[in-house]
């Protein structure tokens, strides 16, 4: 018998007070450990279904369950903008989950230290964040959104606004934290390129209201093999999702 889902939405729709239909009939399932990509058009509802995995709102219909029991381990979150406190160090940034927990100073240093070391800003903890690159800014925040040890990491276009090369740098150092940390991850991205790289299974939605159209396995090796970016089999699998990108845009 197989494992029961970390998350399971059956049937969720969501309706805002404006009226505006954001999510109806979306059935999908996050097993422990995977990476699930939703890839889909603006305005299809991706991160308001990430919102509701946090448990920040709640379906207007259907439900989002957790059969192992209520959120495991916690859910960390990372967004679009790297959300940085601008007069608080790295350190401090990282740390802020801990303290607000009422982790003691020295144990919450400590783990932040070791978050932001395990995202490649050793040496970084007394920066502050002007003093940082965009992709060293949500360096931070991936690891504060780490620091906590959670079994579940939401992530919302995190690496969007980076250049393609940092971009690509951050997606082989999120995959390498996966592997290490075990922690599931569902990932919002416009990219099919990022989509299939990064996940062993892509959800493509459709938008007015959204929904998910198509569920694609990655059957591609983990950790991604040197070259894999440039091999016929990720071109194949980029086709594919693209092709069914397209499918859901006619939808």
């Amino acid at each position: 018998m197989s494992p029961p889902p970390l998350v399971a939405l059956r049937g969720v729709g969501v309706r805002f007070a404006n009226g505006t239909e954001a999510l109806a009939g979306v059935d999908l399932e996050v097993g422990a450990g995977e990476f699930l990509s939703l890839l889909g058009p603006s305005g299809c509802g991706k991160s308001t279904l990430l919102r509701l995995v946090a448990g920040l709102i709640r379906p207007s219909s259907g439900e989002v369950a957790f059969p192992g029991g209520a959120r495991p381990g916690g859910v960390g979150f990372v967004f679009q903008d790297a959300t940085l406190m601008p007069w608080a160090t790295a350190l401090a940034n990282a740390s802020l989950p801990l303290r607000l927990r009422g982790v003691a100073r020295g144990e919450a240093d400590a783990r932040a230290a070791a978050a932001l070391a395990a995202v490649g800003l050793s040496g970084f903890e007394r920066a502050w964040p002007r003093e940082l690159s965009g992709g060293m800014r949500m360096r931070v925040s991936i690891a504060r959104a780490l620091v906590t040890r959670p079994s579940l990491l939401l992530m919302d276009e995190p690496f969007a606004a980076l250049d393609e090369i940092t971009r690509h740098r951050l997606n082989d150092d999120l995959l390498r934290l996966r592997e290490e940390s075990g922690v599931t991850v569902v990932f919002v991205t416009h990219s099919v390129f990022e989509g299939v790289y990064l996940s062993s299974r892509v959800a493509v939605m459709a938008a007015r209201p959204g929904r998910v159209v198509a569920v694609l396995p990655i059957g591609a090796p983990s950790p991604r093999p040197p070259g894999f970016r440039t091999s016929a089999e990720f071109a194949a699998l980029c086709r594919e999702a693209a092709t069914a990108l397209e499918e859901a845009m006619a939808a």
